[in-house]
């Protein structure tokens, strides 16, 4: 994915979790945040952090804020993203193969899943969480308590057992980590229904993606650690 008309900026302060205020060469811009989670370990002040000029001459702010720079590293931390990104990788993955249908957005039960692929007679239901949290090489979600996520890992689990595939895909938006494990501080019973729905036959993936300022795309597969 190739991003259009990307600007340098450095970060002063996010006084919302939709805006924030970035310096661009000189002056102070209000910008939008692609990212309505916490992030605070990757937007502090004196940050550089990448943004898309909009075309649109109407819109209120005119940039949106996509990454950030954490050590060597760059973040993307578009929400918006991991979705597009899984949806490409899914032309050319080995993992799920003869594809014949592919529904984005497919309510089951009380939730809605990302994707729903048919491929042969396996019905298959695919949850994508961005990853944006990074310590030590170690990256993990959430960032912050989510039971709308526990509440689609349970869903998940009972469709396995209605005799679907179930996959959790944690596009992790960043390169070059050791491995995935779920944020037991951040949201404890997050973790839990991970591990028990990983143990009921819910597949847990975890990819990297190869990040530069104006592009991302999904790289290698990540270790997925779920033991304490």
């Amino acid at each position: 994915m190739k991003y259009k008309n990307i600007i340098e900026g450095i970060f002063i302060e996010r006084p919302n979790r939709f805006v924030a205020r970035v310096n661009i060469e000189g002056v102070e811009h209000i910008v939008h945040v692609k990212n309505t989670g916490r992030c605070r370990e990757i937007l502090v002040p004196e940050t550089t952090v990448f943004l898309e000029k909009s075309d649109n001459p109407d819109r209120k702010t005119a940039y949106d804020l996509v990454s950030a720079v954490k050590g060597d590293r760059i973040i993307n931390m578009d929400s918006q993203l991991p979705n597009y990104l899984v949806e490409e990788w899914l032309k050319n993955q080995d993992i799920i193969k003869d594809i014949t249908y592919i529904k984005r957005e497919k309510t089951y039960g009380k939730s809605r899943f990302d994707f729903y692929i048919e491929a042969g007679d396996r019905k298959i239901f695919i949850e994508v969480k961005g990853v944006t949290l990074e310590n030590d090489n170690v990256v993990s979600f959430p960032d912050a308590p989510t039971q709308r996520g526990v509440k689609h890992i349970k869903e998940l689990v009972e469709a396995v057992k209605e005799g679907y595939e179930a996959y959790i895909f944690f596009v992790v938006q960043m390169k070059d980590v050791n491995y995935f494990t779920p944020a037991v501080d951040k949201h404890k019973e997050f973790a839990q229904a991970l591990k028990e729905a990983s143990l009921q036959g819910v597949n847990i993936l975890a990819y990297d993606c190869r990040v530069t300022a104006d592009t991302v795309e999904i790289c290698d597969r990540v270790l997925v650690v779920l033991e304490d």
